[in-house]
């Protein structure tokens, strides 16, 4: 009988230790506004542009050193090209700001919230996302690669989506006919760089 106990306690213990470990431990680490960033490129079918914009604010979801989820709220209102002259970067900067393209009046923010986040291998994780812009939202799908040590983490992806899915069509082929060079693709990368804040 002694041992039966000594037995059952021992397996009690384990178990407890067991269940301990894997229990949820999920820590909110904020993202770095200011040394994180979010590049766009954007092309027509013989050039392209490129610029930066702004991360508002964001967390992500840290559980046991793997990412379960997160979110970023971004500044759409701080839009700018950087490929070209002051000149016609401000220019094009005024365009993408209006009802064409992004309508920042209305719509200031755009959001990404991560629902699933999938490790694949090592650092690599398939990454399910909401995305808003304009008050649209799509679920969209990337690959990302999360470099975590304890709770402080740096983050990059790449995505790509189709502008006219988010109510973007200005000068869409798939739009509007005989635009011949002024053309403007509908897909849209981002390329995103995210590190913890301290």
């Amino acid at each position: 009988k002694i041992m039966k106990k000594i037995f059952l306690s021992a397996v009690l213990s384990i178990f407890t230790l067991f269940a301990f470990s894997n229990s949820p431990h999920i820590d909110r680490v904020r993202v770095d506004n200011q040394k994180s960033t979010i590049k766009w490129i954007g092309s027509k079918i013989a050039e392209s542009h490129e610029g930066l914009i702004s991360i508002q604010n964001g967390v992500l979801l840290i559980n046991h050193g793997t990412l379960v989820g997160g979110d970023i709220t971004i500044d759409m209102s701080s839009i700018q090209t950087t490929d070209m002259s002051d000149k016609y970067n401000k220019k094009l900067d005024s365009h993408l700001k209006n009802e064409d393209f992004f309508d920042v009046e209305k719509h200031p923010i755009s959001v990404l919230k991560i629902t699933k986040a999938t490790k694949t291998e090592a650092n690599n994780y398939q990454i399910v996302a909401d995305l808003t812009i304009k008050g649209i939202t799509h679920s969209i799908t990337f690959d990302a690669e999360v470099n975590i040590r304890k709770i402080a983490f740096f983050a990059k992806a790449k995505i790509k989506i189709d502008r006219t899915k988010w109510g973007i069509k200005y000068n869409s082929g798939n739009f509007f006919k005989d635009l011949g060079d002024k053309v403007i693709l509908d897909e849209i990368e981002f390329e995103i760089n995210l590190l913890s804040a301290s």
